[in-house]
């Protein structure tokens, strides 16, 4: 997401600790714990531009444990000299099989790791993974699911709606996402019924705009399906207050609210 490191937590209760044994969830998606504690060489494969300050990088990580949806994990860089830069990074792509996994990392100003993965690094590049990393904020697709998301935010949940998409879940599933204008819309190209775009300060003719509002949540937990939703918001510190105050507001039950906020 960004470099700075997400700081996963319920809305009302301190965040859960990440699975400590091999578990498995809907989907058999399963993550070696073990594993999942120890450095993995990766390599840079591919580079995909997202928006003019986001892009995505798709890593080769042949020991990869398996992940969920929405978890992250550390990057770490290891300079000539002995240096080492490392961070928390969401990790864009659904849980499969592939021995690949992508990161969708802003431009940040002055960021050592992002500043390098953005003007410096090609593919076939290396670097380090470690994890993943907390199992709280993770949808592992048993349960109705709505993300609310801004900018970079949406990384951990587009990781989400692709799991949901990829296996064909018929779990009700619904994505509100915020960016200032169309240009700054990450997977802007990936979006479907699903989602709800909402557009701060620029939007195409006929849209209109504003900050996310209740009129944008309303119709959405008014659909309440069995068992009611599952609220997972991702974004900054601000975005990430709004947005929980508004889910609350609406009536969505404190304790169903999930936040991994930066900044």
């Amino acid at each position: 997401m960004t470099d700075l490191a997400p700081a996963p937590e319920r809305a009302s209760a301190p965040p859960a600790a990440a699975p400590a044994t091999r578990f498995a969830v809907p989907g058999r998606i399963a993550v070696d714990a073990p594993q999942a504690g120890e450095w993995q060489p990766a390599t840079l494969s591919a580079i995909r531009r997202e928006t003019d300050r986001a892009a995505t990088f798709r890593l080769a990580v042949p020991g990869w444990p398996g992940h969920l949806p929405g978890q992250h994990l550390m990057l770490r860089l290891t300079a000539a000299d002995g240096y080492t830069a490392q961070r928390h990074y969401s990790i864009a792509s659904a849980p499969d099989d592939s021995g690949h996994i992508e990161l969708t990392l802003d431009h940040v100003e002055g960021g050592e790791v992002s500043g390098w993965f953005h003007t410096e690094a090609r593919p076939g590049d290396r670097v380090e993974v470690r994890g993943p990393v907390s199992g709280f904020f993770a949808w592992p697709g048993d349960r109705p699911a709505l993300l609310v998301g801004a900018g970079s935010g949406v990384v951990p949940l587009m990781s989400m709606v692709r799991h949901h998409r990829a296996r064909g879940l018929d779990v009700p599933l619904r994505l509100l996402v915020s960016a200032r204008g169309p240009e700054e819309l990450i997977y802007a190209r990936e979006y479907g019924p699903e989602t709800t775009p909402v557009f701060t300060r620029r939007a195409p003719r006929g849209t209109p705009v504003g900050r996310l509002g209740a009129a944008h949540l309303e119709p959405v937990l008014a659909e309440r399906p069995p068992g009611g939703w599952e609220a997972y918001v991702c974004g900054s510190n601000g975005f990430a207050e709004h947005a929980s105050r508004l889910l609350v507001a609406a009536g969505q039950p404190v304790d169903r609210i999930r936040i991994e906020r930066f900044g």
